[in-house]
């Protein structure tokens, strides 16, 4: 991953006020677990107004008319999640609203981590454990227990 570009993305989320929290296997790295990834996981409030200021983020990061396709509509169905290959690049960047019924964006806890100047919106341990620990992902029932035994959650 082309960490660069991604420390340009979660800058240009920031300055553009986007409603979104950091997940997956990125966040743990920010958390201290190291793991491998191959994508950025981006929570995002599902709002017109919120998506059109995500667009303007990735479009200040790519020149690429595929952000065009992005939606809040798209993003209110019934598979809530869209999948973004920026071009050039080699990771995908998976936009999810909602995870079935079970986590929704006002459910995340966040904290501001700052990494080369940029504060970014990371999900906070518990909500990572909450998020993966009922999943039938080994990798994410894996992830849940080193974040139980490393921060003392996942008892909620």
């Amino acid at each position: 991953m082309d960490f660069d570009k991604f420390v340009q993305l979660m800058e240009e989320l920031q300055n553009r006020r986007v409603d979104y929290v950091l997940v997956g296997g990125v966040a743990l790295n920010l958390q201290g677990i190291v793991r491998a990834t191959e994508d950025v996981d981006l929570f995002v409030r599902a709002s017109e107004d919120n998506v059109a200021k995500l667009k303007a983020a990735l479009r200040a990061v790519w020149e690429d008319p595929e952000i065009e396709l992005i939606s809040a509509a798209e993003l209110a169905t019934n598979y809530p999640t869209v999948r973004y290959g920026p071009p050039s690049e080699d990771f995908l960047i998976d936009i999810f609203a909602r995870l079935g019924d079970a986590v929704h964006y006002e459910d995340l806890e966040f904290e501001l981590i700052e990494v080369e100047g940029t504060a970014i919106r990371v999900a906070t341990p518990r909500t990572l454990c909450r998020m993966k620990r009922d999943t039938i992902r080994p990798i994410d029932k894996a992830d849940a227990a080193v974040l139980k035994d490393k921060f003392d959650v996942g008892d909620d």
